[in-house]
């Protein structure tokens, strides 16, 4: 086990080192050597050294170097050293993460992540919460709270009875949502057909005016961070305003969310401290290993009937039990790398981070202006959406960025047009990688127009 482990961590110590000269994106021999993990399934099972071997042989050359500085695809963030290896340290403890009984542990991280939570987003100290797989999940989470609550209020049971016979709830979100949200709607049987589309500004954010009256049952979906522009839908103007009216607020913050953490930025998500429930990402701007997601709800007991379980087998304690909060009943610890960021960092540091990527998207933005091309969103976050002329021309540097290997950035569409998407969210990107990355862009741009 040690002679094993310790080759593990070594091999992950190359992997790191190797990560700021290798191409982001796999070659076509990496790629193709895949091929080898396939096969006949072994008679006899090979030795645990020569396993990992192969596995770190083939799979490593066949990664996206997403964990160094230079991937700035999906808002994906990288993992910081301390909350690798909590994760690590996690991992061979392999706690169960289901209650206080299978893991003491897992609850005592679970209630402390919360408190610190809780006072980043401004959500009072009796709100609940459950530690999920990502957004998409913690979207599910929340607004199954939601769906529990706004059918309670006109009498309907829906975690007995169903949504056979039960009352129509309304889903309004804005025109932009993220497809994430959609899939939450679907997975909880609201149908995805059945969401009323609120019309937008020109960064993608529902506009002040354009919330209907509401009546009956009706959840109202915001977005911290539009996943193209990372605008944020007017919290302040719809909120209060679709309480009033009886409706539940759910916000799908995955990344943006996380600018209440830093004083220069917080001003973007003012009002969002008081929706019903939030879903945000650990691992996108909080830098720990996937998969890691949060929901945050304002009353818990709405998440807690929406999610218990009971059996002959489970305690009746007066603590929180992690498994009347969560979809999933067996889980990892997940806690851990989460408990680990937000220790390493302190508030100063997790304000830093974000202050850092906003300023990368800034310095990219201006860099690609001053080229020539055309920035389409207004930067106040840390994502940067470029065109390069013609759809097709955009399309070509897209797909030469990646086969150059400098960097890695994706594509969208928005607002009818093709873009590049440049998403800064990782504690690995330094100023020169932000530079070297403008250059290559500005390099391949011009090189395919010329062409």
């Amino acid at each position: 086990m040690t002679e094993l482990l310790q080759d593990a961590a070594a091999r992950a110590q190359v992997y790191f080192s190797g990560l700021d000269d290798r191409a982001v994106a796999p070659t076509t021999e990496a790629l193709a050597a895949l091929s080898g993990f396939a096969g006949p399934w072994p008679e006899t099972g090979l030795d645990p050294a020569d396993v990992l071997a192969k596995l770190d042989r083939l799979g490593g050359p066949g990664t996206m170097a997403s964990a160094g500085p230079r991937y700035f695809g999906f808002v994906t963030g990288g993992s910081l050293p301390v909350a690798l290896a909590a994760n690590w340290l996690a991992s061979a403890w392999n706690q169960n993460a289901f209650s206080s009984t299978s893991s003491p542990l897992g609850a005592a991280l679970e209630t402390a992540c919360l408190g610190w939570l809780r006072e980043i987003f401004g959500l009072p100290a009796t709100a609940g919460g459950a530690f999920v797989t990502g957004a998409t999940m913690a979207n599910f989470t929340g607004l199954a709270a939601a769906r529990h609550a706004v059918l309670a209020k006109v009498g309907w049971d829906v975690e007995r009875d169903g949504l056979f016979g039960a009352p129509p709830i309304t889903v309004l979100a804005g025109g932009e949502g993220h497809a994430a949200l959609l899939k939450a709607v679907r997975m909880l049987g609201l149908g995805e057909g059945r969401v009323k589309a609120l019309a937008v500004d020109g960064q993608g954010a529902i506009r002040p005016d354009a919330l209907p009256p509401i009546a009956g049952p009706t959840i109202l979906c915001l977005q911290a961070g539009n996943v193209n522009s990372g605008a944020f839908d007017p919290a302040q103007a719809l909120i209060a305003r679709a309480q009033e009216q009886g409706a539940w607020v759910h916000v799908d913050g995955a990344f943006g969310i996380w600018a209440k953490a830093a004083p220069g930025r917080a001003h973007l998500a003012l009002g969002y401290e008081l929706a019903d429930s939030l879903a945000v990402d650990g691992h996108k701007w909080l830098n720990v290993p996937y998969d890691s997601g949060i929901a945050l709800i304002r009353e818990p007991n709405a998440l807690r009937a929406a999610m218990s379980v009971s059996a002959a087998y489970l305690p009746d304690q007066d603590v929180r039990e992690p498994y009347d909060y969560t979809p999933e009943c067996s889980r990892r610890l997940r806690a851990a790398d989460i408990w680990a960021a937000l220790a390493s960092l302190g508030r100063e540091g997790l304000a830093e981070l974000i202050e850092t990527c906003c300023r990368h998207g800034s310095m990219m933005a201006t860099g690609l202006r001053a080229a020539g091309f055309e920035v389409l969103n207004q930067v106040d976050l840390n994502q940067v959406l470029v065109s390069f002329g013609a759809d097709e021309h955009t399309l070509r540097v897209i797909a030469a960025l990646q086969a150059d290997g400098t960097a890695w950035c994706g594509g969208t569409h928005w607002r009818d047009r093709a873009a590049m998407r440049i998403s800064f969210s990782s504690w690995a990107t330094r100023d020169e990688d932000v530079e070297k990355t403008l250059a290559a862009i500005i390099r391949i741009a011009r090189a395919n127009n010329a062409g």
